[in-house]
């Protein structure tokens, strides 16, 4: 029989009572076992994030992976790329040899005029590296030399959702797994008590773009290795508690029970979301006691909190959100990604992006420099950045203190630091508008491609069959790592 007719089949009104007496007895008996205190506890041994056979394929310089992902994509040239030469064409004419015709957003493709707005903002030279940074961020001037700063990274999308997708999926097309789910289902975690995959979405006054589930979920693979996000407001997880009246022994004997039913079902109709459902429950359990323990910070110094900021204690910020990140890293969580929007600037840029960098400014420096007190940076990966770029020419009214910019996929800035990564170093170079690669150019499937061989995988080599494809976090392109930051 079809299996498919067999599944409804076995759901009829007569097998269900036929089989209800044994289910609803099974139940029931694992629940006078848990009153008995004889099930209170998840099964010993159980590794509940297992990597796959094989993996990793070489020893790995990072365990881990911090992306700090800033939606909307920040003005390069107001941040990490300082173009001086800029101020010589102040509402002048964007010259044409530096445009050469290259596609503009529908916001701007209107403008009779693309005058150049060079950068408020002053720039200096930090640490001992000498890497550029603008008076917007003075806590990352103190990480300076713990960072690689790639100048020439970019992109195919030109808009935000497209171009989102892209960056943690490695496609414009919805429907890949992101790049933690690639990792988790990969590496698995040394977490058996958390996800191996966590996501926070930090609110901020002006969201503006909105942030999509595509991002963190797995795409075609199972969706237990969706991205777990953590709630800014209330409890971090939706019903972790248990109701009143369910104790902990009940709750763990009814989870086996439901566990035996749903492992019948898969050995009998092969379905992995069955899998997945046993997993997940299993996690939930968990869960009820490691996620009031994450988010309880007493434990942690007031020095440790005053690094991170004034918010560091309010949840829901990027503050707060920053310590449960290395909190989460600290218990062996693979995978942690912070989304924090309001970076979308075609108007007001030096107000705007001043509030953003408030925001996350001290509290990303002090992340880099508590891993590394703890020991903790060389074995994980931080990425910092954005989407795409921003144009060098103004979109609107330009003024001295005021001005805005479009799109721009041509080039932008990212940086990445700890496990692998030379630290103190500028890679890649631009023109004197910030507008076209110059030197040693970085396209985002590279960045992946490098980032998961500090995890210790060859990316060639780490493929799902799917839709007769053997598909890939980078792509059917090739992308080569990118060796020059490497350690």
């Amino acid at each position: 029989m079809d299996p498919a007719l067999e599944y409804h089949y076995l759901q009829s009104r007569r097998q269900f009572f036929q089989g209800a007496g044994l289910k609803v007895g099974s139940i029931a008996l694992a629940q006078l076992l848990a009153r008995r205190g004889l099930a209170a506890s998840p099964p010993a041994g159980k590794d509940i994030h297992p990597p796959l056979p094989g993996l990793p394929h070489f020893a790995p310089k990072a365990k881990n992976l911090i992306y700090l992902h800033m939606n909307g994509a920040p003005a390069q040239q107001d941040l990490f790329d300082h173009k001086p030469q800029m101020e010589k064409f102040f509402d002048k004419e964007l010259p044409d040899s530096v445009r050469n015709g290259q596609r503009i957003t529908t916001m701007t493709s209107g403008q009779k005029r693309f005058p150049v707005a060079p950068s408020k903002f002053a720039f200096e030279p930090c640490g001992q590296s000498g890497i550029l940074m603008s008076e917007l961020v003075p806590h990352m001037k103190g990480i300076a030399d713990e960072i690689t700063m790639i100048k020439s990274v970019h992109t195919e999308a030109i808009n935000h959702d497209p171009a989102c997708t892209f960056v943690m999926t490695g496609s414009e097309v919805p429907g890949k797994p992101s790049l933690g789910s690639w990792l988790s289902y990969g590496l698995g975690s040394e977490s058996q008590n958390l996800p191996a995959f966590v996501v926070f979405t930090p609110t901020v006054k002006n969201p503006s773009q909105a942030l999509f589930t595509r991002m963190w979920t797995s795409g075609f693979l199972p969706s237990k290795y969706d991205g777990v996000k953590l709630r800014s407001a209330g409890d971090p997880v939706l019903y972790v508690k248990n109701p009143p009246g369910v104790l902990p022994g009940d709750r763990r004997a009814m989870l086996d029970a439901l566990g035996e039913l749903n492992q019948k079902s898969f050995q009998r109709f092969g379905d992995p979301e069955t899998e997945t459902r046993i997993a997940q429950y299993e996690m939930a359990f968990r869960m009820q006691s490691s996620v009031p323990e994450l988010t309880d910070l007493r434990g942690e110094s007031e020095a440790t909190i005053d690094m991170y900021g004034p918010n560091a204690r309010k949840p829901g910020t990027f503050a707060h959100s920053a310590l449960l990140t290395r909190r989460l890293i600290e218990r062996g969580v693979r995978v942690v990604q912070v989304l924090h929007r309001g970076w979308d600037q075609h108007g007001n840029l030096p107000r705007e992006i001043k509030n953003q960098c408030l925001d996350v400014d001290q509290p990303t420096a002090a992340l880099i420099k508590d891993l590394k007190e703890r020991g903790m940076l060389k074995d994980t990966l931080v990425v910092f950045g954005g989407e795409f770029g921003r144009t060098a020419y103004c979109q609107g009214k330009l003024t001295r203190d005021n001005y805005g910019r479009d799109h721009h996929p041509r080039n932008f800035c990212m940086w990445v630091a700890g496990g692998g990564i030379r630290a103190g170093m500028t890679y890649g170079e631009t023109d004197d508008f910030s507008y076209n690669v110059t030197e040693n150019p970085v396209h985002l499937n590279e960045l992946n491609a490098t980032i998961l061989h500090c995890m210790g995988i060859d990316h060639s080599r780490f493929t799902v069959r799917h839709q007769g494809l053997d598909q890939r976090l980078t792509g059917v392109e090739p992308a080569p790592v990118v060796k020059q930051i490497l350690q």
